[in-house]
């Protein structure tokens, strides 16, 4: 994988690499674990690929959801869609705003489809019918729980090692008290957008009552309630 800045990525002329008997094809974008990752890491090509995925899968379930009960369509939606939109959402933290716009839809289409609303009503009320969180809600979401886990010591342990209190890193103020959490600096935006900085980031936004809240179950709830307000 080269990894790098646009005018250092021009000069590498690579087209492929052998490897013992075989050759390995280099690719502009290739494929890790369902994301399409690019040299710039700006995930332009992943969010495409949802946005394709998901309104195919649309029209594939549209005729079937009018013969479908409530619960078994927001099973099917969210077999096919919610899913997508979901998977591995984390790494669109730091992306710029107009990637979220261009997935948002999606979820947007899915709503109107489940609630039989016109495209042209206002989706917030729509989405809060649903209890679904919008797209970078949900990224938000997803982050901020892996937090709770981590310092609940439930999270894997390559994720738990880099969370820490601002306790336990000296800084001594009347916010510890609040569990704070340290922020690692950076010299690069790509390290602004790993879990070890914007992870303590999005739990220190929170309000001081919610990261008192130990239990998992009523912090997953009192959060969604605080990201719909939000």
């Amino acid at each position: 994988m080269w990894l790098g800045a646009g005018h250092l990525l021009q000069q590498v002329d690579i087209n492929d690499i052998p490897v013992l008997s075989s050759t390995v094809k280099v690719v502009q974008s290739p494929r890790d674990l369902g994301v399409i990752l690019d040299s710039q890491l700006s995930l332009c090509d992943h969010t495409a690929a949802i946005c394709r995925a998901g309104f195919y899968q649309l029209r594939q379930i549209r005729p079937a959801i009018q013969s479908l009960t409530s619960d078994a369509a927001k099973t099917l939606v969210q077999a096919f869609i919610a899913c997508r939109l979901d998977r591995c959402n984390s790494l669109l933290y730091g992306v710029p705003e107009n990637l979220f716009r261009k997935v948002q839809p999606v979820q947007n289409a899915a709503a109107h489809l489940l609630t039989n609303t016109r495209h042209r009503d206002h989706i917030t009320p729509v989405l809060r019918q649903l209890h679904w969180l919008p797209v970078q809600r949900r990224m938000e979401f997803k982050i901020v729980c892996l937090v709770h886990q981590s310092l609940a010591s439930t999270a894997p342990k390559y994720l738990s090692v880099d969370i820490h209190l601002a306790s336990e890193h000296g800084h001594h103020l009347r916010s510890s008290s609040y569990r704070s959490l340290a922020v690692p600096r950076t010299r690069t935006t790509f390290g602004d957008r790993s879990f070890t900085v914007a992870g303590p980031r999005l739990w220190n936004s929170l309000p001081a009552t919610l990261r008192q809240i130990t239990s998992y179950g009523q912090f997953r709830r009192h959060l969604k309630t605080h990201l719909f307000r939000a």
